[in-house]
């Protein structure tokens, strides 16, 4: 019997990704499931063509194989028995799509806890020198009263007598048959005869715990910090998760940050632009006298190395970058004026200028604006 090509099943492109793959097969899935279509045995045969196409397309190594030598380079167990040796193989695709899994193992196994998340809020200024900051954080922890086992001290857990222990069983669906969650131990595989009066039977309390957290100088806002173990208790002896720490970094009235570096405005007076001088400059830690050039201009930025902010765990830090705001004045005295009327008649008398008065009443003459 001639085999149809295995992209042609899920109607895919050769050249398709992993997810196009996956999204064409869970389609077909849905369309020919035998919950959808019960007695019908074209569906059910579509069913397990479609797995089988999906079995090989999804794995590199076989896919490979199979586009160099088509059927035949597969190996000749290729291909599902049942259906239920499909529910088998494709359990995380099935349980997403029908709303159960196939519980394999011990159900009391070990589990490690949730991670857990806490929004920290902290000012410019906290964020740039760092430190230590408190924190209390609600949480679950193994019962003491019970060392997590649900049971009141003296009394033990018992195997669920439904599922033997399994915390799962077993319900006929059409042509196969599917594993669910035991309805009396809810997948646990034990019974609690008489509850921990502490816990109530989950084994877990909930607890504030305060913590130390280590605040890096030179943080941005989104940060995040990690504090292994200090999440939620596992299950069944299983590890505590971790808490993760989400740094949230107010703006601050002066420094505007670029990274590690700081921009700040600086005003200074257009007497003291033309003229030069020292400026006062804030800085993260003390104020300093900045060198104003004579003849600095509106917008220009001076850069002050190593004034900004420190990189996280590192032994450096960013720039300060000061932009200067020439402040025009706009209240002047008699004297006032009359001084800046005489700077401009001496500026009029300088060569350069006496000359471009010249070429401008000469082009005016010669009819040019």
């Amino acid at each position: 019997m001639t085999q149809r090509d295995y992209y042609e099943i899920l109607g895919v492109e050769r050249n398709a990704d992993k997810e196009s793959i996956k999204r064409a097969y869970r389609k077909l899935a849905l369309r020919y499931h035998p919950d959808h279509n019960p007695g019908n045995p074209e569906a059910e045969a579509k069913f397990k063509e479609a797995a089988e196409a999906y079995d090989v397309l999804q794995d590199e190594e076989k896919r490979a194989r199979y586009d160099r030598f088509g059927h035949a380079g597969l190996s000749s167990g290729q291909g599902f028995s049942s259906t239920e040796d499909i529910f088998s193989h494709f359990s995380d695709i099935f349980g997403d799509l029908f709303g159960f899994s196939r519980m394999s193992g011990n159900p009391n196994r070990p589990h490690p806890g949730e991670d857990l998340r806490y929004n920290l809020e902290l000012s410019f200024r906290e964020a740039a020198r760092g430190g230590e900051v408190k924190i209390s954080v609600p949480r679950h922890v193994v019962c003491a009263e019970c060392s997590g086992s649900g049971a009141a001290p003296g009394t033990s857990p018992l195997t669920c007598p439904q599922c033997n222990g399994m915390g799962q069983v077993r319900r006929s669906q059409g042509f196969f048959q599917i594993s669910m969650p035991c309805p009396q131990c809810r997948g646990s595989g034990r019974i609690i005869p008489t509850l921990c009066p502490k816990c109530r039977g989950a084994g877990q309390v909930e607890q504030v715990r305060e913590l130390s957290v280590n605040i890096p100088a030179g943080v941005d806002n989104g940060n995040r910090l990690r504090l292994r173990g200090e999440g939620e208790a596992g299950l069944n002896g299983g590890p505590p998760g971790d808490l993760y720490v989400v740094l949230h970094v107010s703006e601050d009235k002066e420094f505007e940050r670029q990274g590690q570096d700081l921009l700040l405005l600086r005003e200074i007076s257009f007497v003291q632009a033309a003229l030069g001088g020292k400026a006062s400059v804030p800085t993260l830690d003390k104020p300093i006298n900045l060198e104003v050039p004579k003849g600095t201009q509106n917008g220009q930025v001076f850069r002050i190395s190593g004034a900004g902010l420190p990189y996280p765990g590192q032994n450096r830090r960013g720039n300060l970058l000061v932009e200067i705001r020439v402040k025009t004045p706009t209240h002047l005295s008699a004297a006032q004026e009359k001084l800046l009327r005489e700077f401009e008649e001496l500026e009029e008398q300088k060569p350069l200028n006496k000359a471009r008065k010249v070429f401008k009443k000469a082009g005016q003459a010669m009819g040019f604006d």
